[in-house]
This record gives C-alpha cells, structure tokens and sequence, in this order.
C-alpha cells in the first residue's frame, strides 16, 4: 500500500479570510482532517466531498483527544496511504505542538510537511490597531507562553523580558494575568506599562481591553475576560486608540 502524507496546517486566528492559499490547497485535497478547537469551523467548508473530519479539540484543564492519540490517528490515517491535514488555529510551532506531532512522523518515515499560518501574536494586535513593532516604540518583539505546564509560567525569565523586551504578546495568559503582571513589575517595567488584553482576536466578538500594570488585572477581572485571549504588553499598546480599525461598530473597547 502506498504511504500517505501529513499536513501540518496553520488555520490562522478567527477571520477564515486570513487562511493561506497554500492552506486551503491542502484542505481541498485532504482524504482525512484532525481539527481543533479554535480553528474556525467555516474553514471545513474547503473539505472535499467525503473527506473524513475528525475533531481533536482542546480546552484549558481537558483534552477532549489527547495528544498521544491524535499523534497515532496522524500515523494511523498515513499509513494507510491517505491525505492527512492536522489543522491547527494560528501557526503550527508556535504554541501549536507541531514539532512533537513533526518529530513523530519523522521518526516513523512518514512523509510531511509544514504550512505556516497567521499567529495571534501578530494578527489580533493588529485587528486592534497595535503594531508590535514600530520605529519609535518598539524594536523587539517577543512570543510568550503564560501557561506552563504545571499552570503558573514560573520558569519564564520575566526579569529579562521586563528589561530587554519592548513589546510582549503573550499567549494562553488569562487565568495567570495577576502573577504575569507581578512578575513583570519585579522585573523593572513601569507600573504605567501600556497592557490590552484582546478577546478573541480578529473575530466579529473581538473585544479589547486597555489598561497599564497597574490597572489591567481589575478591568479584566470586572470585564470578565475569557479564553480565548492574548495579552500584549508595551508602549505600542498606546496606538489602538488612534489605529484601531476593525469592525468598530461592533467591538467594544474599555480603557482605563
């Protein structure tokens, strides 16, 4: 029997209209499709007739698959000679476990590829009018997890963030937000630090928040932030309220 091939595809964020050519090439061809939890469901609509969905959805504390099996369906579809897609929402090695799911079809001989998607980190900060980088503002911009794997990111090195970081966009950080702006604090950032924390980013529900160190933490807990959401903390947080662009009917924006 013929081996297969795995795709291992960046969905990009929300707005389906951010997926990429090459993206939707794989998913018109794909005999087998393992989708997650936020890629948006309009996107299965590139599907071919017939071609099995398989949904590997997680959420924060359960695993609806875990991810031993879903590395073994990969396996398991590939060598039965079918086309498989792992879709995955934003970017594939950016907090998408695509390098675990990559080295196992690699030590199994299978053949693969990796699609690169549009992350969060940059697609909702610019949904919400924050460039992460700019001339005057920021000359560094860095990714981070604000989720270990004991709960709490303590094996972060913060104090370095803090003070050879401009801007941080930092991911799965909701729940530890108060520890997060604790530790930023501790290493040198001003309490007047510019933070947003954007909800459910580049979708008709985005919502952002603005805030500083010192305030983000009451106004998201009162605004009763939930996952999804990113958390952007610098200076160029500033420029939402002259660039903010997207669907401004609809978003609502707190700023504090």
């Amino acid at each position: 029997m013929r081996q297969g091939k795995v795709y291992l595809v960046g969905a990009g964020p929300s707005d389906p209209d951010l997926l990429t050519i090459k993206a939707g090439k794989c998913l018109e061809i794909a005999d087998v499709i393992l989708y997650d939890r936020l890629v948006n469901p309009d996107l299965l609509h590139y599907a071919k007739e017939g071609a099995e969905l398989v949904y590997c959805g997680k959420t924060p504390g359960y695993h609806c698959v875990p991810q031993k099996v879903i590395q073994d369906l990969l396996l398991h579809y590939a060598q039965q000679g079918k086309i498989v897609v792992r879709l995955k929402g934003g970017d594939p090695f950016i907090f998408g476990r695509g390098g675990e799911e990559a080295e196992v079809l690699a030590k199994h001989h299978i053949e693969f590829e990796i699609i690169p998607g549009i992350t969060a980190g940059i697609a909702a900060p610019a949904y919400a009018g924050i460039p992460v980088t700019h001339r005057e503002l920021s000359r560094s911009f860095a990714i981070v997890t604000g989720h270990g794997l004991t709960g709490t990111p303590e094996n972060i090195r913060w104090h370095h963030l803090a003070q050879g970081v401009d801007t941080l966009a930092i991911y799965m950080g909701v729940k530890n937000l108060p520890y997060i702006c604790e530790q930023l604090l501790a290493g040198g950032k001003s309490i007047e630090t510019p933070v947003a924390v954007i909800e459910e980013g580049t979708s008709i529900n985005q919502r952002v928040l603005i805030g500083t160190l010192r305030t983000i933490v009451e106004i998201a807990t009162s605004e009763q932030v939930s996952n999804p959401a990113l958390i952007v903390v610098g200076e160029v947080v500033k420029q939402s309220a002259t660039l903010s662009w997207f669907s401004k009917s609809k978003l609502q924006e707190v700023y504090a």
